[in-house]
């Protein structure tokens, strides 16, 4: 005898329909929602230090503003992979291309470079729960944020094939290709010229065998930037894991060393916590990455064919972001302590009672009260 199943009761599916509803909500106004996760991620950039017991909270909204934002890319991504082949979309940037290729290929990436964004994310979070155990219970924290972390990214370059980290690891947020459409349909209309939707209906023609329809003409008057718009580059043509050069030998210690680079840092810094003056751990960490730096460079030299100037524009563009994180140095150890906590006070100091000028040195002097007590506040890795 067939035993027929109970229904599963209505409380069990709200959750579910709520998930639903929601996920249908982020991806109809992706535009909207951006527009509000900046505004939250403002305001606990405004209030960092403002108040000593309001840290904690602060960042607790910032985390929680980022992880959400991580949930809704792969929504939006969802829901972009799923439209039809004819609807125009944007061309995906070399970045876009490159994390997507690794991220739809290997599983294992995916999460990966997930939990890699997470930890990234949530890192002074707890840094400044564990504070408040004392700086032992800091200090420890720190250094297995940064071992969890590096082993991230040797396992994404070892499923990369040996590939030089991106960051972020993960494609950025694409934009609904339906969301621009109808911005162009109802923007830009002076009253005097016939509004785009009624000019497509006219221009545009569906083939008869395929239902393909043709792409509307170009303005006269934007014809030379059509045309440049549609003019494909050598990366464009490229398959997405060539994008980025296999490195070996001194390319790839110099990758390795760029990831353990961290870890030996937090190591000095939490030997030599007890004088936040010495130049000891500075000096090992800034040494580390700016020679990781020449031996990648000399690397690309010896083995890229043309040298610096044979590199893809995604390799030229994740080289400038490491050289522009390296500034970050002069708000990191006895640097700071020594040289630029001083300068910065010095100019604060000649702010005050000045309109405007005085409201942004009151917002550095709060971030202050960060780069004095916090190892993340500053971390670019």
């Amino acid at each position: 005898m067939e035993t027929v199943r109970p229904p599963i009761p209505s409380r069990m599916l709200k959750p579910t329909k709520w998930l639903s509803l929601y996920e249908d909500f982020v991806t109809k106004n992706a535009s909207s929602v951006g527009q509000v996760e900046s505004a939250l991620r403002s305001l606990t950039y405004i209030i960092p230090g403002r108040y000593r017991e309001s840290e904690i909270a602060s960042e607790c909204v910032h985390s929680g503003v980022q992880l959400l934002s991580l949930y809704h890319d792969s929504l939006v991504s969802r829901v972009i992979s799923r439209l039809p082949s004819t609807v125009p979309r944007l061309p995906p940037t070399p970045h876009a291309r490159y994390t997507k290729y690794w991220s739809t290929r290997s599983s294992l990436y995916q999460k990966v470079a997930v939990a890699l964004q997470m930890l990234q994310y949530t890192e002074l979070l707890w840094e400044m729960a564990a504070r408040r155990r004392g700086q032992k219970t800091r200090w420890r924290v720190v250094v297995f944020l940064e071992f969890a972390k590096a082993v991230c990214r040797l396992l994404l370059l070892r499923l990369t094939n040996s590939r030089p980290l991106v960051s972020p690891p993960l494609p950025e947020r694409e934009v609904d290709p339906r969301s621009t459409e109808e911005a162009e349909d109802q923007g830009d209309w002076n009253g005097m010229q016939t509004p785009v939707s009624e000019r497509s209906t006219d221009i545009s023609w569906t083939m008869p065998r395929t239902g393909l329809s043709l792409p509307s003409l170009p303005d006269v008057n934007d014809v030379s930037n059509y045309l440049i718009s549609k003019v494909l580059t050598a990366d464009d043509i490229k398959p997405p894991k060539t994008l980025l050069h296999r490195v070996t030998g001194q390319g790839q210690l110099a990758e390795v060393l760029y990831i353990l680079r961290p870890v030996v840092y937090a190591l000095a810094m939490q030997r030599w916590s007890g004088d936040k003056r010495s130049w000891r751990p500075w000096l090992i960490g800034f040494g580390m990455e700016y020679g990781c730096r020449q031996l990648a460079k000399r690397d690309f030299r010896e083995r890229v064919a043309g040298g610096l100037r044979g590199l893809t524009g995604l390799e030229r563009e994740e080289l400038r972001k490491r050289g522009w994180s390296m500034g970050w140095w002069m708000m990191r150890g006895a640097f700071y302590e020594n040289i630029t906590k001083s300068w910065i006070q010095s100019v604060t100091g000649k702010m005050k009672g000045k309109p405007l000028l005085d409201l942004i040195g009151s917002v550095v002097e709060d971030y202050g009260y960060l780069w004095d007590n916090y190892y993340f506040s500053t971390a670019t890795l």
